[in-house]
């Protein structure tokens, strides 16, 4: 027989086994040929060459992209070439040299990797339209969308595609080089652990796994209040979480199994014995990729859901940076000018003047060891806000309310009652800051730290400042717009009408520049996510499947002795959602921490975005339990 009919006989032979790593090259070569030709579309190529994050944020997207693809084309290899240790080893017992049985290997990933590759960039280029149009819908631009065949982007999937074949080829010589005969033969073997009775030791351990997760989760909490501990903190929780994880599933789960199974004194019966035994036996063996999965599936989680939320939230959030469409500063002719140009163009708005203080004041603060810096500040009346069609509390007299969307990103201490000190002819020369809100009063371009006080105290302020060159009387000309539909023109005559270098801008540009920017990035985190999703799921499904393979001759015994399919599932279902469900359970709590911290990135509320990316990759996640029961089915159903 040729080289080329045992390839053919061997590849018919084991596409059962082949058919979801084929499908998953087919999905991770589509997704990266997508995204390179997206890179390589000219209106994209325009955004990158105007915006250094859209660059970096692609550069980055693509090297990971690359990575998370080979390093998963690798896991499932080695998977692979396990379970066909037997045949390697059968080869070499009839007199072929390892070279030529690695020659055959090495053939028939490449014959397997070409399909997946022609078919991976058909795909991709029948949808790369449908995303570049989801993009661009994502980031609010309207262009005419060809169907374009990037010839780059064939050469840049080419050159990864080549790249991956290299390293499995390596990979596979090195695998058939170093195994002896007798490794070959006994490489399918079943790894179990003896499970004896948990020392003190292990005992010690799992203990320790769960705290070391609860102690990452309490370190999390803090990283709020000490954002200038910021690296360090994120180290802490990282290197305590993923320690922690790997404890628990190394030793704190089979710790608790062997509880259950001495209440039951070792009676386990048939669905604990086809579901708690095989798990006490290998959860040690299982440790490392179930530790893996887990912090993907959190990291996943996080991710996206963070970075839909910001997208969800851009107008809200860029809303209470800006309350006002328009905002000058002292420039009534230049206000004058854009109500001219407004009213020429029927576009409805609201005009108001709002007077305002602004001073250089110190932070008094109750602990004497704290830095009381000079700041500028900004003083507004809750009167006149309100006038302007502001939503705002009025403090009581004598008091302000502190106003700033940034405070905590800043790591700005928010405890409050808190005094502000500015220079005065009289003896009451401070405010008493009595509260915080997570908003400003005005636009966030103008300096000084916002302060909302009465009108009473307001012009009490006003009347007792010293006169120096650290004050000033200020009077802000602010627009709301009534007429949202014609933002974009509007925003051009603001625009032109003021002076570029005073870096002034207008709500309407500002949410445009914020939803272009979480569009990207929930674009790119949707890819990696399915990337990620897609990874994890295979993996487990490609371990199940060789535990089903191995277990086969159990489950003819059970046939044999009169046990039905149904009965036996009932055992194989219950393993099966506990190996699925822990790390993606485990998982999901890791997210809710990480993305606790991750709020105070948002003033608005993240509990939709968050919900519907969980629920999303819960479905998606669900898909591969689905199919590894349904493989573990055909595996009992054909056990006789």
């Amino acid at each position: 027989m040729t080289t080329q009919k045992l390839v053919i006989r061997s590849m018919r032979k084991n596409i059962k086994m082949y058919y979801l790593y084929f499908f998953a090259m087919i999905f991770s070569i589509s997704l990266y040929f997508i995204f390179s030709t997206l890179q390589n579309d000219q209106t994209i190529v325009n955004m990158v060459k105007s915006s250094m994050h859209f660059s970096t944020a692609f550069q980055v997207a693509g090297i990971l992209l690359i990575l998370i693809t080979i390093v998963f084309t690798m896991y499932a290899t080695s998977i692979f070439i396990r379970r066909r240790s037997q045949e390697i080893g059968m080869y070499q017992l009839i007199g072929l040299s390892k070279a030529w049985v690695a020659r055959l290997l090495i053939l028939e990933h490449t014959i397997l990797g070409l399909g997946a590759l022609f078919i991976g960039m058909l795909v991709g280029a029948l949808l790369s339209r449908l995303f570049l149009l989801l993009f661009m819908n994502l980031i609010g631009l309207e262009a005419m969308v060809g169907l374009t065949f990037s010839s780059q982007a064939v050469i840049q999937t080419i050159a990864v595609f080549t790249c991956l074949i290299a390293v499995t080829s390596l990979q596979i010589i090195w695998t058939v080089y170093r195994s002896t005969l007798l490794q070959l033969f006994q490489a399918n073997k079943q790894n179990d652990y003896f499970v004896k009775r948990p020392s003190i030791v292990s005992s010690i351990l799992g203990l320790v796994g769960l705290s070391l997760i609860g102690f990452g989760y309490y370190v999390s909490t803090l990283i709020v209040d000490h954002a200038d501990l910021l690296l360090f903190l994120m180290i802490l929780v990282l290197a305590s979480t993923i320690l922690g994880t790997y404890l628990v599933f190394h030793t704190t789960i089979s710790w608790i199994l062997y509880v259950f199974r001495k209440k039951k004194n070792g009676n386990l019966g048939l669905y604990n014995s086809l579901s708690i035994a095989p798990l006490m036996h290998r959860m040690k063996g299982h440790a490392n990729s179930l530790t893996l999965i887990t912090v993907l599936s959190a990291m996943t989680i996080t991710m996206v859901s963070l970075s839909y939320s910001l997208y969800y939230s851009t107008e809200n959030d860029v809303r209470l940076a800006m309350p006002f469409d328009f905002a000058v500063e002292n420039m009534q002719e230049e206000a004058a000018i854009i109500s001219s140009r407004l009213e020429e163009e029927q576009i409805g708005f609201n005009h108001y003047q709002l007077d305002a203080i602004r001073f250089v004041g110190t932070w008094v603060e109750q602990d004497t060891n704290v830095d009381n810096r000079h700041r500028a500040f900004m003083v507004f009346s809750a009167e006149q806000m309100v006038q302007a069609g502001l939503d705002v509390e009025s403090p009581r007299d004598g008091e302000a309310i502190y106003h700033n969307t940034r405070a905590i990103i800043e790591g700005v201490e928010t405890s409050f009652p808190k005094y502000v000190q500015y220079p005065s002819d009289d003896e009451a020369n401070r405010l008493t800051v009595s509260k915080f809100r997570l908003e400003n009063v005005m636009n966030y371009r103008f300096y000084g730290e916002q302060l909302l006080v009465s009108e009473e105290t307001f012009q009490r302020v006003r009347d007792s400042i010293q006169e120096d060159e650290y004050k000033e009387f200020l009077t802000f000309e602010v627009f709301h717009l009534l007429d949202t539909e014609k933002s974009d023109i509007a925003s051009d005559i603001f625009l032109t009408n003021v002076d570029s270098d005073q870096y002034i801008t207008d709500f309407y540009s500002a949410y445009e520049g914020s939803r272009q920017t979480y569009g990207l990035l929930i674009f790119i985190a949707g890819i990696l996510g399915f990337v990620f999703l897609l990874s994890t799921g295979s993996i487990l499904y490609f371990k199940q499947m060789t535990e089903a393979e191995q277990e086969k001759n159990h489950y003819r015994t059970l046939r044999q002795l009169g046990f039905q399919v149904n009965d036996i599932m009932k055992g194989i279902i219950r393993k099966q959602l506990f190996v699925f469900f822990i790390p993606l359970g485990i998982g999901l709590i890791h997210a809710a921490f990480a993305l606790n911290v991750g709020s105070v990135l948002i003033a608005a509320s993240m509990l939709t975005p968050i919900i519907i990316s969980m629920a999303a990759y819960i479905i998606i996640y669900l898909m591969f339990t689905v199919i590894t029961i349904q493989y573990y089915k055909s595996i009992v159903t054909n056990s006789l």
